[in-house]
C-alpha cells in the first residue's frame, strides 16, 4: 500500500501566508491574527481601499504586508497574487481560498446569470487558487486551505445555488487532497467548514427575498473560523469544522437526512427571515460592495467567540486522552461499584 508522505509545515512565524476575499469578515479576522503570530502577508481582494487600510493597519504595528487586487474568478487576476508573492517573498507557505459570495432567494427565482456569477467566485476562484498554489507548494511544501461551509455536506433552502457551490468546492478539495496524497507530495490539503458566521455575508448577499435575509442561530464570530484556519496552516488537517452547529448539522444530515429537512423546512425556514426591511447599500455579487474593512456585520444578538468543540478538534490527542481519562474513570467506579456489592 502507497501511504502518503508526512508533510511538515513551518511555525506560523517563518510563513508567507496568501489570504484571498482579505478585506473583510473571516479573510480580515485571518490576516489580522496571523499578523500578531509573526506571519508575512499577501492579501487578496477586489476592495483596493480597504486592502490598502488593513495593510496600513499591519504595517504601523511592524508586520509585513502586501496587497493586490484581484478578483478570484479571474485566473490572471489570481496568478499575479502568486506572483507579488513571489517577488516580494520569494514565495508562499499557505494558501487560504476564502474569498466568496452569497446569494438568499429561492432557486427558481435566482437569474441565471446571478447563479453563474456565484459560481465563478465560489468554485472557480477556489478551483483556480487551488491549483496555483499546488504548483508551487510541490516544490517547498506548505498548506492549501479552502474555506467551505457548513453547507458543504448538507443544504438550505433560500440559499440553495450558494448551497451547491460549497458541495462542489468540498468535492474539488477531497478529490485533489487523495491526488497529492497519492503522488506523495508534501502539501496539506484543509476544508475549513464554519457554521453561521457573524460578517458582511447578509449586507453583500445578492437578496431575492422581500426582506433582509436573518442567519440561523447559533452564529460564531469569524475569529473562530481565523484560529481554525491559522491551525490548519501549521499542523496537517484533513477538515476542521468551525463551530459545533456546523458538525452537528453535518452528522444529523449524514445518518438521518429526513429528520434534516424536517428542521430546514419547519425551523430553519423561518430563521432566514428577519422580519425587517431589505438593506439598501449595494451588494457584492458581481462587483465590491465597497466599504471599510470590517470583520464583523453585527447583525445577531447572541454571538459567540469562541467554539469548545473546534478548540478540542484542534487538539485531537487531548480528545483522545480525554477519552482515555473518562474510560478509566469510568472503569474504575464500575469496578469499584462491583466489589461494594459483593
Amino acid at each position: 500500500m502507497r501511504h502518503p508522505a508526512r508533510v511538515r509545515l513551518k511555525p506560523l512565524a517563518e510563513q508567507v501566508v496568501v489570504i484571498t476575499g482579505a478585506s473583510s469578515g473571516i479573510g480580515l479576522a485571518t490576516a489580522r491574527l496571523a499578523a500578531r503570530r509573526g506571519a508575512r502577508l499577501v492579501l487578496a481582494s477586489r476592495n483596493e481601499a480597504a486592502l490598502k487600510a488593513v495593510c496600513e493597519e499591519l504595517q504601523a504595528q511592524g508586520r509585513e504586508a502586501l496587497y493586490v487586487v484581484a478578483d478570484v474568478a479571474n485566473e490572471d487576476d489570481l496568478r499575479r497574487v502568486a506572483g507579488a508573492a513571489l517577488e516580494r517573498f520569494g514565495g508562499f507557505d499557505t494558501w487560504v481560498n476564502n474569498a466568496g459570495v452569497t446569494i438568499y432567494g429561492r432557486v427558481e427565482d435566482v437569474g441565471i446569470a446571478d447563479a453563474k456569477r456565484l459560481f465563478e467566485t465560489n468554485f472557480w476562484g477556489v478551483f483556480h487558487g487551488s491549483r496555483i498554489a499546488v504548483e508551487h507548494l510541490r516544490e517547498r511544501g506548505g498548506a492549501l486551505i479552502n474555506v467551505g461551509s457548513d453547507l458543504s455536506e448538507h443544504a438550505v433552502p433560500l440559499m440553495g445555488v450558494y448551497s451547491a457551490s460549497k458541495h462542489a468546492v468540498m468535492g474539488l478539495t477531497d478529490a485533489l487532497r487523495v491526488e497529492l496524497e497519492r503522488a506523495r507530495a508534501p502539501v496539506s490539503v484543509t476544508l475549513v467548514r464554519p457554521s453561521g458566521i457573524d460578517t458582511q455575508i447578509v449586507p453583500h448577499a445578492k437578496n431575492y427575498m422581500d426582506e433582509a435575509p436573518s442567519l440561523p442561530p447559533p452564529v460564531y464570530a469569524p475569529q473562530v473560523v481565523a484560529r481554525a484556519i491559522l491551525h490548519a496552516a501549521g499542523h496537517p488537517t484533513r477538515d476542521l469544522f468551525a463551530g459545533a452547529a456546523a458538525r452537528v448539522l453535518a452528522t444529523v444530515t449524514h445518518f438521518l437526512p429526513r429528520t434534516s429537512d424536517w428542521i430546514l423546512r419547519r425551523l430553519v425556514w423561518g430563521q432566514l427571515h428577519s422580519g425587517r426591511p431589505r438593506l439598501a447599500g449595494p451588494d457584492g455579487l458581481h462587483a465590491s460592495a465597497g466599504g471599510p474593512p470590517r470583520e464583523r456585520f453585527g447583525g445577531p444578538a447572541l454571538v459567540f467567540r469562541r467554539s469548545l468543540y473546534t478548540t478540542l478538534a484542534r487538539h485531537p490527542m487531548a480528545v483522545r486522552a480525554a477519552a482515555l481519562l473518562a474510560g478509566a474513570a469510568l472503569f474504575a467506579a464500575f469496578s469499584a461499584r462491583r466489589r461494594l456489592s459483593r
